[in-house]
């Protein structure tokens, strides 16, 4: 019986640490038996990995066209006459970037420019042409740029390159009451408020499909200014906890690469000064919601 009960206790020691080390955060320091509640695919840090980007960026998450595709097209349809265009899909310029900022301003893009030209640019521009009598390719040829030039604006500095590119979502109704890190992966925005008042608001990022953020409503277990993931091994700046191993974090990665880039289930802030300033409000204790 003695012999049973020392396998027993072996075996669950080694479950425990095996599935500890699939997490980046601190596992060691949570109560025993806690680790084996974490799913493998919910490991997180700030270790890259592929992600579409703010603008459906190709090598993120657009598929190429299949080899099928491209043989089944007819060989004896006569190719219709095109319109060169200035910018197209796959474009990345400060041209675009301008191009960006003026359909902002003309309502046709909610997001900031990011100088890439993906599908949201796309949809925007092919919006543009159908309301304006142009065609609608969803590429700018010159007539749709004058077109563009003629009811819009020069941008501005702060309109080419703002401070906070994405446009902050309404906030969930859980989010609406006492202290509050309001994160919405649709806008992928996280809005600080205290008693439904927005205080501070920062871009952010997420895990990639095979190691999600988790959703819903949890609170900061602990925080840690200056960490290092014991998985990866790199730098998570002002981490403040919410889930067993992930947590909200300064990710330098983020800050280079953008939305080409993701983390292992972490939310990745860009802005470090912005961060500081919320780690220092933030308490042990206070809410977290993370919602779509």
């Amino acid at each position: 019986m003695l012999r049973q009960r020392v396998i027993v206790r072996t075996l669950g020691v080694a479950t425990a640490v095996a599935l500890a080390a699939t997490a980046c955060g601190p596992q060691k320091t949570e109560p025993a038996g806690s680790a084996s509640t974490v799913p493998s695919a919910s490991a997180a840090g700030s270790t890259p990995e592929s992600s579409p980007s703010t603008d459906g960026k190709p090598g993120d998450a657009s598929p190429s066209p299949s080899p099928s595709a491209s043989q089944s097209a007819s060989p004896s349809a006569s190719p219709s006459p095109t319109v060169k265009a200035i910018m197209a899909n796959g474009d990345e310029s400060e041209q675009v970037r301008e191009l960006q900022a003026r359909l902002k301003q003309l309502k046709y893009m909610t997001v900031a420019p990011t100088g890439f030209y993906g599908s949201k640019t796309t949809a925007a521009v092919k919006s543009f042409q159908s309301k304006n009598d142009l065609t609608a390719s969803g590429a700018v040829d010159d007539a749709t740029w004058k077109k563009i030039q003629g009811v819009s604006k020069k941008p501005t500095a702060d309109e080419l390159r703002p401070p906070t590119v994405n446009e902050v979502d309404a906030p969930d109704p859980r989010c609406m009451t006492g202290r509050v890190m309001c994160i919405s992966k649709e806008s992928r925005t996280l809005a600080w408020m205290i008693d439904g008042k927005t205080v501070s608001t920062m871009d952010v990022r997420f895990g990639s499909e095979n190691t999600p953020t988790r959703e819903g409503q949890f609170k900061v277990e602990w925080k840690a200014k200056d960490w290092t993931s014991t998985i990866y091994h790199t730098p998570m700046p002002y981490s403040m906890f919410f889930s067993q191993g992930q947590a909200v974090h300064y990710s330098a990665d983020f800050a280079a690469r953008g939305y080409a880039g993701a983390s292992h289930g972490c939310v990745n802030v860009r802005d470090k000064g912005k961060l500081a300033s919320l780690f220092e409000q933030v308490q042990v204790g206070d809410k977290v919601v993370v919602y779509w």
